[in-house]
């Protein structure tokens, strides 16, 4: 190993003993995030079989129904929540830098954030089954039931737990998006890159659109268990109809966020043992596409049976009917790539062949219960959780464990036995449509779902006790999987470099494997760069591409252009940190204190999350570099810092404003959906008092302020830039006629009015409604313009605070004219609050007293 190797390995190397814990290297994390997404999954596993031995047999006593409540909401919410979008990103995390020849995720610290939020809200969340307070209002959580007729935590457990979960799997989203679109290597256009990755884009473009709406309806029941505001109690003007809507429009896109990342395991499995490149990956990109898209207009077919006009009905029934057509083109590119290569046997390609199989089972059930009229017989019946069984589990975990037989060897360098795989197949795919396929005929019979237990002589017995025979064959299976991934192989040999002959970037790993992702960064010009481009691994392995050495010994990857792949930044990403698992504690803390209304304890942890975040910030992001250009080899010289569109922080920003304003926009369709299902809303008089609006002065006078604020942050951003250094041609900042200082006190000025401004406008926000003592629980109208009143307050106080650590950094030499991407990222910000607060005023001002 030369001289470069060895500092590039030093840079890079996994910390040892007790600081394991605080690697970040995306191999790493990625390996925890699937140890501990399987670890959820077996619990979910035991407790489907707990549910199993009660249905086994009529009249079971084995379970009380708060018991099998408990255990049938865990299972479900387990496997939705804590598996099947947690498995697939931790296995992006841990492989996507590999297919895409980088060295990291651009934000390892996030990943590690995300990997232990999730880990402590999914103990957290699954710790209440032992202590019998657990949800019992099924994986969906209907209100009336759970905000009327359950008193108890579990609920909260649930809202709040769930919640800070989804945090982990945005955080994710947020990262895998701007790795695929920056962190690609020089030549991979966006016509090249891996199908994989195109699949994790879409998938994670979805979740940051559907996961959201799902936040904003938990924060609304929330609100209404902890608050008595309103949103879904009939009585009081609002409407459970509500949370339906707000949970299938997550809910439903869930299904392909699940299916589209198994699918996407197929598409590299495929054309590996078919010997021969992907048929169609045009049409496979387009499908892809095209059914994440269209997923977010089925989420009504869930709600066929809830009295809908049949005009709505008719239009979800078609779109649910249509999104077959993508789905069918996806799989019929995988069979055309079989039947044109040279097909070698293997176990993970039957896995393969049964998760497609099963999944056009469950396809097929899928396109009858679209038909509304089918749907009214079958809705609410075990023919429901047979065809959700074949779709999920078939589609998804088949691929699954074929991606574990597949990357085995890639990740621990030992390989996985054929013989035994080939067994645990057949035992896992006789035992699934054994327990499965049964629950159709009793659905169609008439069995009820959701029901812990049933009458004899009803014709459920057979069928129910085939089912529970087939579920603890499909759990032997994954035992024998289990066993097979876990038994001690110190005795077998290291497998061959590539084992499988692979033609993506991820094999060309040596073996064992090194931390540094891939030994130097290379020019890819093909889909299969191992099988098409000549001496590919020698000139990676002897650093004859970019990034072969680390001679500052700083971790290093390059940031590329979106669509073109064009090399525009050396990035420098941060090391091993224990700061994100202490701000996860912390942030845990905020969300587990809450569930309980121990508020005072929850304050303190908010507050001491604050605080590591902004020390995470202030000492490991947008750091001026000691120099301002890198050589990267083969005669090319990158900037170490750019700020605005070019840089990775700017993307994560914008991204994660986008989720936030989906969240947003579903308070405000909210507000708007409790409105059109009354005649008369807000109504003069309710209860025997008037119902308070917020007026129409104050809250327009709260969005002339914000405007004023914001023009404030775009003059602060201008005059932290006097003085400036040159720019690329074509940038006219500085313009000409100012003049270059270093005095820096109207930056500082515009900072300060930008604050004051701020707080003026959430001031007249909140003075509206207390002024006309408008009280969020008397009605639902009240309760929805104080929820749009606290969101705006609460964002534009983070606005404030984020001004004032951009003025802190300028202050303390962090920041300069040259090097300003947090006032950049900062302003970024604001353009989206800005938005917030004019919606906010102008809706609660206008809507519905002058509609």
């Amino acid at each position: 190993m030369d001289e470069r190797a060895i500092r590039l390995l030093k840079a890079w190397q996994t910390p040892k003993g007790w600081r394991y814990w605080s690697a970040v290297n995306n191999s790493e994390v990625g390996l925890w995030y699937t140890l501990a997404a399987f670890a959820f999954f077996l619990f979910g596993g035991v407790l489907a079989l707990i549910m199993r031995i009660q249905l086994a047999v009529p009249d079971n006593d084995w379970l009380t129904p708060e018991q099998y409540n408990q255990v049938f909401t865990m299972h479900g919410s387990v496997m939705m929540f804590l598996f099947a979008v947690p498995i697939l990103e931790a296995i992006s995390i841990m492989l996507l830098p590999e297919m895409m020849g980088a060295r990291d995720l651009p934000f390892p610290r996030l990943s590690a954030y995300g990997f232990w939020c999730f880990l402590i809200g999914g103990i957290f969340v699954c710790g209440s089954l032992f202590f019998g307070v657990g949800p019992r209002g099924g994986w969906f959580m209907y209100p009336p039931m759970t905000t009327e007729y359950q008193t108890d935590v579990g609920p909260d457990i649930w809202l709040l737990g769930l919640s800070f979960i989804e945090i982990a799997s945005i955080a994710a989203a947020v990262e895998l998006i701007v790795g695929t679109l920056k962190c690609r290597p020089p030549g991979m256009r966006l016509n090249l890159i891996p199908l994989y990755a195109w699949y994790i884009l879409v998938v994670a473009v979805m979740i940051l659109f559907a996961f959201p709406p799902l936040i904003a309806g938990d924060l609304l029941m929330e609100l209404e268990r902890a608050m008595d505001w309103p949103f879904f109690d009939a009585e009081r003007g609002g409407d459970p109809m509500l949370w339906q809507h707000l949970f299938w429009i997550f809910g439903h896109p869930e299904v392909y966020i699940v299916f589209l990342p198994s699918i996407a395991l197929v598409a590299m499995i495929v054309p590996t043992f078919a010997r021969t490149p992907m048929a169609g990956y045009g049409w496979i990109v387009l499908a892809a596409v095209g059914t994440g898209f269209l997923s977010f207009g089925l989420w009504v077919h869930h709600m066929f049976t809830t009295g809908l006009p049949g005009i709505s009905i008719g239009i979800f029934s078609a779109a649910s009917e249509a999104v077959a057509i993508p789905t069918g083109v996806q799989i019929f590119c995988f069979i055309a790539t079989l039947l044109i290569g040279r097909v070698t046997k293997n176990a993970a390609l039957l896995f393969v062949l049964a998760g497609l199989a099963t999944f056009i089972i469950g396809g097929l059930t899928g396109v009858m219960i679209a038909i509304a009229p089918f749907d009214y017989q079958a809705h609410d019946t075990y023919f429901i959780v047979g065809h959700l069984h074949y779709v999920l589990v078939g589609g998804t975990i088949f691929p699954i464990v074929a991606g574990f037989y597949y990357y085995y060897p890639l990740v621990t360098g030992k390989q996985l036995s054929e013989r035994l795989g080939t067994i645990t197949f057949w035992v896992m795919l006789i035992g699934f449509n054994v327990a499965f396929f049964p629950m159709h005929i009793s659905g169609m019979i008439g069995m009820p779902r959701r029901v812990y237990t049933y009458p004899g002589g009803m014709g459920f017995d057979l069928p129910n006790m085939i089912s529970t025979i087939g579920a603890f064959t499909l759990g032997i299976g994954f035992l024998m999987l289990l066993y097979d991934v876990f038994r001690p192989k110190g005795k077998q040999p290291l497998v061959k470099r590539n084992v499988w002959n692979a033609g993506t970037l991820e094999w060309s790993g040596e073996v064992p494997d090194k931390p540094w992702g891939i030994r130097s960064i290379p020019i890819v010009t093909t889909r299969y760069p191992l099988w098409e481009q000549d001496n590919f691994l020698r000139d990676v392995d002897e650093g004859n591409f970019y990034l072969p050495d680390a001679e500052e010994g700083l971790r290093e990857t390059m940031v590329t252009s979106t669509v073109d792949a064009e090399p525009m930044q050396c990035l420098r990403v941060p090391g091993p940190s224990f700061l994100p698992m202490v701000a996860a504690l912390f942030t845990g803390g905020v969300f587990i204190f809450g569930t309980y209304h121990w508020y005072w304890a929850a304050g303190i942890c908010g507050l001491f999350s604050f605080i590591t975040i902004v020390t995470w910030l202030w000492t490991g992001t947008a750091k001026i570099p000691e120099k301002d250009t890198k050589a990267v080899g083969l005669d090319l010289t990158l900037p170490t810092y750019v700020s605005g569109p070019a840089a990775v922080g700017w993307w994560a920003m914008f991204i994660t404003m986008l989720g936030d304003m989906t969240a947003f926009v579903s308070l405000v369709f909210g507000y708007f959906f409790i409105w059109t299902v009354h005649d008369e809303f807000p109504p003069a008089e309710f209860d025997g008092r008037a119902v308070a609006g917020p007026g129409m002065v104050w809250p327009l006078v709260a969005a002339g302020l914000a405007g004023a604020a914001w023009v404030a942050v775009l003059l602060a951003r201008r005059w932290n830039r006097i003085g400036q250094g040159p720019k690329e041609p074509g940038d006219k900042f500085p313009a000409e006629g100012i003049i270059a200082s270093s005095t820096t006190w109207p930056f500082y000025v515009a900072i300060a009015i930008a604050c004051g401004l701020g707080i003026a406008s959430v001031t007249s926000l909140f003075y509206g409604p207390l002024k006309n003592e408008m009280d969020p629980t008397h009605h639902a109208y009240s309760a929805s313009v104080s929820v749009l009143v606290l969101w705006t307050m609460l964002h534009t106080g983070v606005g404030v605070l984020m001004l004032i650590y951009a003025a802190a950094r300028r202050l303390f030499g962090k920041m300069d004219a040259d090097h300003d991407a947090d006032m950049v990222n900062v302003t970024l910000y604001w353009h989206f609050l800005v938005l917030t607060v004019v919606i906010t005023g102008t809706v609660i001002a206008l809507f519905p007293e002058v509609a």
